[in-house]
């Protein structure tokens, strides 16, 4: 049965504002029994706690609504619980103020989470939404989402906070038993499965609910009715409309993993930066290529754009490092953009970094830029001088902190300090506007101390929950280039930076293998949330420490990684990996290089973790294919139990990736890891401009789904560039 045919054109009964109903109708006349005993009834206490009452206040009115939690930070409702009249839903922080009240199954108890939305995603041509939350709701079990879709004949649970047969505003969650009447490619077709259920104004975006193997999960979002029965109403029929959730996982899982969307359309993008483009003729001035999703054409950015203060210039690099996050929390994805090579004065590679604002009319056609460097602005980088060779921006990580406050931590690996040159700092900006502060070695809670040629901030990883900074210069009992990393969460300490949690080097007890000159220890990072049970959401971190200068007693630079689990106070270690442990495809060889870049990802993150869930792409460019030397590849694998268990190598030729091996290809130097796909950058071939693929990651153990492919002078990109796929978010 179509909308249509549910909502008479002469009167609409879209059940716009919650509740849902245990009702009944005796000889056309509202009866005085109580809702609990209809078989739409108010549910025990602690049952489909994950269910979020929506209130949305515009002025001195108020609506409301019903949602589910579907992670930690995200609730799915239906999108005309956000808009009014005709107009339409999108992407971004929502029009008037609304706020979730989560794991309350009597509403006027006082436990659960209450939390602002702060951003809205509809999926286009579906009654459904996606509403963040401003903070996580910690301690409650999001309900999972089927992947398979209801069968017409069967029951399905509703639930909801919306009106009763007796009520205008319970204050008790409600549910009712409803038969599946047809199954279309976008909605579920339902009706009353007996006397007394029946969806009411308040249960639009309620979660509609099956049994799987004993455990309830989401196959709908409730959305317009008859509300047939409902207190106010004359109405008989009780069939509604149910958006279908069973088939949008992987669009989900997208939003919830922060898929890059410059233009909120929903859509994923890509930004692919070429650091050593000549750019109106100064070589390596650098540029950054965009492309947006769903056909919608490329844009460039360079700094001969008039966004960005100063110019294109030779050596700038801009693009060598990029980061995205929301920074202003409209909902559109901004793009932080390092350019480590930048002279201020006449300080040759000083460096400094772009802040980029998406907006539905793309990359830079919104907000004005944000440009930082040293000696500029406000906080730490105003009292900062600017220095040849400090190479601000050669790392940076971005994201929103467990409590939604976003965040940027920007690498000066060669600032000096005390005394000692290239020591290296961190930048870290935090909030919505500019406020930062300045992390060094010497910093109230950070381990080690300040020496020369540490490069403190030549690595940088980000979670909600942590911030891992490396040393990869790091001096270890005299070994020069052992490397180091730092830990910290991100509770601002009394000096105002990062708690210190600790600090990292293989001579510790609690890390494997021991410190080695020109080890590198941190030369790479990276970090994913950890769930380690159902109950566990939104503290731990899983670390990923590349070592690729790291040898055997015979074979030089072969290369490893230490996977950490971290806490909000400490951390163990999971496993040390190389190409030598226990199951895992191909040997140690000199100048592999495994670990020169790590990307780790977790596939669904309102899972609990597991292998096959949880993973992380090891770069080893160094890698000999068959008679092509240094033609280099990626190994994936799980991050929990032995990684042997799921490994699988990625090359051209391999897993839908085109081509083939070429000598100095050195494949595995760029690479990132999303939700959906795994983005394989190949700067230093097959063509002379370079080139960048997006593999799916069901590619990797077994899939043959189609691998896009960005390349120079194909597509709509400009047929110029040096190492085009660089550094791709």
């Amino acid at each position: 049965m179509s909308k249509d045919q549910i909502v008479p054109r002469t009167r609409p009964r879209a059940a716009l504002f919650t509740g849902l109903l245990a009702t009944s109708l005796a000889a056309g006349v509202l009866t005085a029994t109580p809702a609990q005993a209809l078989s739409g009834t108010a549910v025990a206490n602690g049952t489909h706690i994950f269910t979020a009452k929506i209130e949305i206040r515009e002025g001195d009115t108020k609506r409301a609504c019903t949602g589910a939690l579907i992670d930690p930070r995200w609730i799915v409702s239906a999108s005309n619980c956000f808009t009014t009249g005709t107009a339409t839903l999108v992407r971004g922080k929502p029009a008037a103020k609304a706020t979730a009240t989560i794991g309350r199954t009597s509403l006027t108890s006082s436990g659960g989470h209450v939390s602002d939305i702060v951003e809205v995603v509809p999926y286009e041509g579906r009654d459904l939404v996606m509403a963040r939350l401003a903070a996580p709701a910690a301690g409650i079990s999001p309900v999972g989402i089927a992947t398979t879709p209801a069968t017409a004949g069967t029951t399905l649970t509703a639930v909801g906070y919306g009106r009763t047969q007796t009520e205008w505003v319970p204050n008790k969650l409600h549910a009712g038993s409803f038969l599946v009447n047809a199954v279309t490619g976008a909605a579920l077709n339902i009706v009353g499965a007996s006397a007394g259920s029946a969806i009411c104004k308040g249960d639009a975006g309620g979660p509609v609910l099956r049994q799987d193997g004993g455990t309830v999960a989401l196959v709908g979002v409730s959305g317009a009715s008859w509300q047939g029965g409902c207190i106010g109403e004359t109405e008989t029929r009780t069939d509604a409309v149910a958006a279908r959730t069973d088939d949008l996982k992987p669009w989900i899982d997208e939003v919830i993993s922060g898929a890059t969307d410059f233009n909120c359309d929903g859509a994923r993008d890509v930004a692919i930066a070429d650091p050593d483009a000549t750019v109106n003729g100064a070589a390596k001035a650098g540029r950054v290529q965009l492309v947006y999703g769903a056909g919608k054409g490329n844009a460039e950015l360079s700094q001969a754009l008039p966004i960005f203060s100063g110019s294109a210039e030779v050596n700038d690099r801009f693009g060598g490092s990029l980061a995205t996050f929301d920074h202003n929390l409209d909902g559109c994805t901004d793009l932080a953009v390092g350019v480590p090579g930048e002279a201020i004065g006449t300080n040759a590679g000083a460096g400094g970094v772009h802040i980029v604002y998406g907006s539905p009319a793309g990359l830079g056609q919104g907000k004005a830029t944000v440009n930082l460097t040293q000696g500029s602005g406000s906080g730490a980088l105003a009292g900062m001088g600017s220095e040849a060779g400090d190479r601000m921006g050669e790392a940076i990580a971005a994201g929103t902190t467990i409590t939604g406050v976003p965040y940027l931590a920007i690498g000066l690996p060669g600032e000096d300090g005390s005394g000692f040159t290239n020591a290296g700092a961190v930048v870290y900006l935090h909030g919505t506007g500019q406020t930062n502060v300045l992390i060094n070695q010497d910093s109230e809670g950070v381990a080690g101390a300040m020496e020369s040629n540490d490069d403190f901030g030549a690595s940088l990883a980000g979670s909600p929950q942590h911030l891992a900074i490396g040393s990869p210069g790091e001096a270890v009992g005299g070994m020069a280039d052992a490397g180091a990393v730092s830990l910290f969460n991100h509770k601002l300490n009394a000096a105002k930076i990062p708690t210190g949690i600790a600090g990292l080097d293989q001579n510790l007890a609690e890390i494997q293998d021991d410190s080695e000159a020109g080890d590198t220890f941190g030369f790479s990072l990276s970090m994913t949330a950890y769930r380690p049970n159902a109950a566990a959401t939104g503290t731990e971190s899983l670390l990923v420490i590349g070592t690729p200068g790291e040898g055997t007693p015979t074979i030089a630079t072969t290369g490893r990684i230490d996977v950490l689990r971290l806490t909000p106070t400490g951390f163990s270690q999971l496993s040390g990996v190389h190409q030598g442990t226990t199951g895992m495809t191909g040997a140690n060889e000199d100048g592999d290089r495994f670990g020169h870049t790590v990307s780790a990802v977790s596939l669904n993150p309102a899972a609990v973790s597991t292998a096959q869930n949880t993973v992380v792409a090891v770069g080893v460019p160094g890698e000999d294919i068959g008679t092509a030397t240094d033609a280099g590849g990626i190994m994936t694998f799980g991050l929990i139990g032995a990684p042997g268990d799921s490994d699988t190598t990625v090359y051209p030729g391999v897993a839908g990736l085109p081509g083939a091996p070429v000598t100095g290809e050195k494949v595995g130097s760029a690479v990132t890891a999303t939700g959906t796909h795994l983005y394989i950058g190949i700067p230093d071939g097959p063509t002379a401009h370079g080139r960048a693929h997006a593999l799916p990651w069901a590619n990797t153990t077994g899939g043959t789904e189609p691998v896009t492919t960005y390349e120079p002078g194909k597509d709509g990109l400009p047929a110029t560039g040096q190492r085009f796929g660089a550094a791709m978010r």
